[in-house]
C-alpha cells in the first residue's frame, strides 16, 4: 500500500499511538508531518528515527488550543503543498466524575480533542479537495461508544468527533476524500499501563490483553490507502471485543 508522494500530518505525534501511526505511514512511503506542543523533543527524536529507517519526516510544533497558532502553522505546512492524509490524533484526558468536575477540566478536553480537529482540518481541507484525493482519520475512543465513568468530558469530545466524521464524509465524498474515525479500546502505553493493571484488562477485554499501538497503526495505514477508497463515514472500533 504505497503512499509515495503523499504528505501526512499526524497531530499528537509525541505520544505512543501517534508515533506508531507516523512510523507506519512513513514506512508506507508518505512524508510525515509530526505535530507536538508540550514535548517537541519527542517528535524531533521520532523524526530522526524515521529518517534513519529511510523515511521522510518534518516537525511542526504548535498549540492546538490556539486559533492563531493553528492558522499560522497550517499556512506554513501548506507552503510545502497540500496535506492529503490528516490524522487528528491529539487529545488530552482530565478525568473527574461530573459532580466534581471543574469547568476548566471540561473546556480543556473539549478544546484540544474537538476544537483542535476544527482548527487543523478546516484550513487544510480545500487544498486537499483540490487534489481530488484525501484521507482524514479522526482518532476517537471506546469511551465515546460505551461511555466511561469519570470521562464525561472525554466521551463528549470523542462522541462529537464521531458525529463530525459522519457529517464531513458526506461533504467531501464526491471529491475523492474519505473521512473515518478509529475508536481504540485499551491500547498499551505508559498512560494506559498506569490505569489498567493486567487483572483489570483480563476482566474487561475478551481477548485478554491490551492492544498495541502498531495494531492501531496498521488499521490507520489501511484506511489511508488507495484500497480503502470505498470506506467513508465509518467509526471503526479496535478494542479486542470489548463492545
Amino acid at each position: 500500500m504505497s503512499l509515495e508522494g503523499k504528505r501526512a500530518l499526524i497531530t499528537g505525534a509525541s505520544g505512543a499511538l501517534g508515533a506508531a501511526m507516523a512510523q507506519r505511514l512513513a514506512r508506507d512511503g508518505a512524508t510525515v508531518l509530526l505535530h507536538a506542543n508540550s514535548r517537541p523533543e519527542a517528535v524531533e527524536q521520532l523524526a530522526a528515527t524515521i529518517a534513519a529507517a529511510g523515511g521522510k519526516a518534518e516537525c511542526h510544533v504548535f498549540d492546538l488550543s490556539s486559533d492563531e497558532a493553528c492558522a499560522a502553522a497550517c499556512a506554513r505546512i501548506l507552503e510545502g503543498g497540500a496535506v492529503q492524509i490528516l490524522v487528528n490524533n491529539a487529545g488530552v484526558h482530565d478525568d473527574a466524575v461530573l459532580p466534581g468536575m471543574r469547568a476548566e477540566q471540561w473546556h480543556k478536553v473539549i478544546d484540544v480533542s474537538l476544537n483542535g480537529f476544527f482548527r487543523v482540518t478546516q484550513p487544510l481541507l480545500l487544498p486537499m479537495m483540490r487534489t481530488r484525493w484525501g484521507r482524514i482519520l479522526n482518532i476517537s475512543s471506546v469511551a465515546a461508544i460505551a461511555g466511561n465513568r469519570g470521562q464525561v468530558n472525554y466521551a463528549a469530545a470523542k462522541g462529537a468527533l464521531n458525529s463530525a466524521t459522519k457529517a464531513l464524509s458526506l461533504e467531501v465524498a464526491s471529491r475523492g476524500v474519505t473521512v473515518n474515525a478509529i475508536a481504540p479500546g485499551i491500547i498499551a502505553s505508559p498512560m494506559a499501563d498506569a490505569v489498567f493493571d493486567p487483572a483489570v484488562i483480563n476482566q474487561m477485554v475478551p481477548v485478554k490483553r491490551a492492544g498495541t499501538p502498531q495494531e492501531v497503526a496498521a488499521l490507520a495505514s489501511f484506511l489511508a490507502s488507495e484500497e480503502a477508497g470505498y470506506i467513508t463515514g465509518q467509526v471503526i472500533s479496535i478494542n479486542g471485543g470489548m463492545i
